[in-house]
C-alpha cells in the first residue's frame, strides 16, 4: 500500500483494539465523535461537530439509526460542552444509513438546516409504500440479470431511510459550492462514485478535508451499480479521485478508521488498486468467457473467503464487480451479451454474460489485489 502519515493516532490504536475511539478535539472548536454502527465490519462512523461563533454546532453526518447510536451521539455532543439544542445545521456526505440514518431523529429535536447533494437528496424524500416497493423490485430485477441466485436477489432487501413526510432537504447542492458556515471556510466538493451525490467538505484556511467515504486510510470504498447510481459509478469515482488528488496538503478527516495526511499517495494507491482489479477481472473473463457477473464475482479475490460473506456483503461484492465490468465495456475490452428473452419472464430472466471483445486479445493475468471493501 502506498504510504500515508497517520495523524489520528488514538483512532488507529482503537481500530486495532476493536474498540470505540474517544471523542477528540482535533482542531480548536472541531470535534470527532465516533458513533457505533452495530454488527458492521466498519464498527463506527465518525461524526464531526464544528463550533460556531454563537455557541452553536454544525454537524457533518449523523450516524447509524439505532438507539445505541443515538445515545452515543448525544453523549458525544455533550462532551464537547454543547447540548443537542445547539445544533444549527447538518451536512450529509451521502445517503447511506450510517451517515444519514439519525437525521430524521435529530430533526425531531432541533430546528437545523439540512444540506446535501441533490443527486442523493432526491432518494431520501418521502415516498409511498408502492414507490418504495417499485424501487426494491427494480433492484431485484437488476440482481437477477447479473446472475445472482434467488436468495441473493430476493432476500433481505430493504429501502433507505426516508425524510419525514413534508420535510425536505433545505439546501440541495448541485456541485462544488461554498457552505457559508459562520467561523469556517467550508466548501462542498462533489465526489460522485460511492454514491451519485457524495460530497467532501474542505476548509482551505485550516487545511482539512472531510472525506466521507470517498477517501479512507486503509480500505477502498464500495463502488457499486444500483438503481440510485449513475450508469458508470466507477468511472465517476476514478475522475473524483483525480480531482481530490490536487488537495494533497490537506489533512483528511474520513468517516471511518482514522485521520491521515498524504492525499496524493492515497489517491495513487486507490487508482492502482482499481486498475489491478480491472486487470484481474479481464483475466478471469479471458479464462471463462460467457460468464455472468455473479460467476466472475465468485472467481476474483476478496478480503475474506467469498463463502463467508453475508447476503448483504455478497450483493455489494456483485454490484462492485459489475461496476468494474461496465468500465471494461466502456474501454472496449469486454462485451456484454444481453439475453434476447430477458423481458419474457422478468422474475427469472436469462443473465447477462461477459466475454472479451473481438479486438481485445487474451493476455496473462494481471497482478491481483485483495479488496478490503466488503
Amino acid at each position: 500500500m502506498v504510504p500515508i502519515e497517520v495523524t489520528g493516532v488514538l483512532q488507529k490504536q482503537a481500530w486495532a483494539d476493536k474498540v470505540l475511539p474517544p471523542v477528540e478535539e482535533v482542531r480548536p472548536q472541531l470535534w470527532s465523535i465516533p458513533v457505533p454502527m452495530g454488527p458492521n465490519p466498519l464498527r463506527y462512523v465518525l461524526v464531526y461537530a464544528l463550533g460556531l461563533p454563537d455557541g452553536g454546532l454544525a454537524l457533518i453526518d449523523a450516524g447509524w439509526p439505532s438507539d445505541e447510536s443515538w445515545d452515543v451521539l448525544v453523549a458525544g455532543i455533550r462532551s464537547t460542552g454543547h447540548d443537542l439544542a445547539d445544533v444549527r445545521s447538518i451536512g450529509v456526505t451521502h445517503l447511506h444509513p450510517d451517515h444519514f440514518g439519525l437525521v430524521p431523529r435529530l430533526l425531531e429535536h432541533v430546528d437545523a438546516e439540512l444540506w446535501m447533494h441533490r443527486d442523493d437528496a432526491r432518494y431520501l424524500r418521502h415516498h409511498s409504500d408502492d414507490e418504495v416497493e417499485s424501487q426494491l423490485e427494480q433492484a431485484r430485477s437488476e440482481l437477477r440479470l447479473l446472475g445472482a441466485p434467488a436468495d441473493v436477489a430476493d432476500e433481505g432487501l430493504v429501502g433507505f431511510i426516508r425524510m419525514p413526510d413534508g420535510r425536505t432537504v433545505d439546501r440541495e447542492l448541485t456541485g462544488d459550492a461554498p457552505l457559508d458556515i459562520p467561523g469556517w471556510d467550508l466548501r462542498a466538493i462533489w465526489t460522485p462514485g460511492h454514491t451519485a451525490g457524495h460530497l467532501c467538505f474542505a476548509d482551505d484556511t485550516t487545511g482539512i478535508i472531510f472525506t466521507g467515504d470517498h477517501l479512507l486510510p486503509r480500505i477502498s470504498p464500495n463502488i457499486s451499480t444500483n438503481p440510485m447510481q449513475t450508469d458508470s459509478p466507477l468511472a465517476d469515482y476514478l475522475i473524483s479521485l483525480a480531482n481530490t488528488e490536487k488537495m494533497r496538503d490537506h489533512e483528511a478527516l474520513p468517516s471511518h478508521e482514522y485521520r491521515f495526511r498524504g492525499l496524493g499517495n492515497r489517491v495513487t494507491g486507490l487508482l492502482t488498486h482499481h486498475e489491478e482489479r480491472l486487470g484481474e477481472i479481464t483475466a478471469t473473463v479471458a479464462r471463462h468467457p460467457e460468464s455472468t457477473a455473479w460467476e466472475i464475482t465468485r472467481s476474483v479475490t476478496w478480503s475474506r473467503p467469498f463463502e463467508e460473506l453475508s447476503l448483504t456483503l455478497s450483493r455489494l461484492a456483485l454490484r462492485e464487480t459489475h461496476a468494474h465490468l461496465v468500465v471494461l465495456q466502456e474501454r472496449g475490452i469486454l462485451d456484454a451479451r444481453m439475453p434476447a428473452d430477458a423481458a419474457a419472464d422478468p422474475a427469472t430472466p436469462d443473465p447477462i454474460r461477459w466475454s472479451l471483445t473481438d479486438s481485445a486479445t487474451s493476455s496473462e493475468s494481471q497482478p491481483v489485489s485483495t479488496s478490503d471493501n466488503v
